[in-house]
Formats: structure tokens, sequence, C-alpha cells
């Protein structure tokens, strides 16, 4: 269970991941990115931030190249919350593929 403080931070670094992902995608015209789901080591030291990318068939792409990317992205979220944050976390990103599981779900239940 987190703390109160780790959810505090963690509501931030979505936030502010989701506006970094909004600048870099608004090039790739068709690809969109969103943070849906952020977790902090209760340590502070680690942000895992689940993505969910539309469309679905480029997400593999997608997340290859924001891991390589990974220090460009804390850089940039180090100089957005360099006042509220004494040390930026180690950046973690995995794909969030609820979405896709929902949508199997439903077409399976309409059968």
């Amino acid at each position: 269970m987190q703390e109160t403080r780790q959810n505090k931070i963690a509501r931030l670094l979505q936030k502010e991941l989701s506006v970094i992902f909004q600048e870099q995608t608004r090039s790739l015209h068709g690809v969109m990115v969103s943070v849906t789901r952020v977790r902090i080591s209760p340590d502070l030291s680690i942000c895992t931030a689940y993505l969910s990318i539309f469309p679905s068939e480029k997400s593999e792409e997608m997340i290859k190249n924001i891991t390589k990317n990974e220090k460009q992205i804390r850089y940039e979220l180090g100089t957005r919350v360099r006042y509220q944050l004494r040390i930026i976390p180690k950046l973690r990103f995995f794909i969030d593929d609820s979405l896709d599981y929902i949508e199997r779900i439903d077409e399976l239940l309409k059968r």
C-alpha cells in the first residue's frame, strides 16, 4: 500500500510525463501516448510508468524508442519538477495493455 507522499509524487510525475509525451508525439501524426498509471518505490528512487499507446500496432516500436531516450526524458522531467523533488527517480516504462484486454473480453462476450 502506497503512502500519501508516494501518491502525491506519483500524481505529479504522471502529469508531467504526460505533458512531455504529448509534446514529443505532436510531430508523429496518428500516434498518441498516454500515461495511465505511475507507481513510485517507497524510497522515491524508481518510477514505474505504464503507457497506453494508440494505435496498439506501434506500441512495441514506441516503447523501444521511449526506453532508448530514457535519459533525455528523465532530464526534461528533472527540469520540470526540480523545485518539488530533490532526487529525480530512475524511470521504467511498460506497456499498459488493459484496454486491449478489455476489448478482447468484450469481443468474446459478443459471440
